[in-house]
């Protein structure tokens, strides 16, 4: 079992920049960042993969780097050049001990924690 608590959401400025944390309890070698916006589906936004292999949606590729430090079982979203597009409830999910992040939809992952708000200004 897995238990994931995000933070650092907030809301800021179009340009600006936000750290979204995952403290995550537990093992998992795939842990990635999903999101959802008023009236979308869920979508992912990065996983990382064995803490050094990061994956990202097209749509945040080159904005948007994902680290993990082992010390503190912290996943991070980093997020720069945030757009008024960019604005969800962003949620952090993990995949099962011993499983590769594969497509990484939301469908494969099997522990999410509650989320964090992201608002982005024009």
């Amino acid at each position: 079992q897995v238990q994931l608590v995000e933070s650092g959401g907030g809301s800021v400025q179009a340009g600006g920049s936000l750290r979204l944390s995952c403290a995550a309890s537990g093992s998992s070698n795939c842990i990635g960042w999903f999101r959802q916006a008023p009236g979308k589906e869920r979508e992912g936004v990065a996983a990382i993969y064995n803490q050094y292999v990061a994956l990202y949606a097209e749509s945040v590729e080159g904005r948007f780097a994902i680290s993990q430090d082992n010390a503190k079982n912290t996943v991070y979203l980093h997020m720069y050049l945030l757009k008024p597009e960019d604005t969800a409830m962003y949620y952090c999910a993990a995949r099962q001990y011993g499983r590769s992040c594969g497509r990484w939809t939301d469908g494969d992952m099997d522990y999410w924690g509650i989320g964090t708000l992201v608002t982005i200004s024009s």
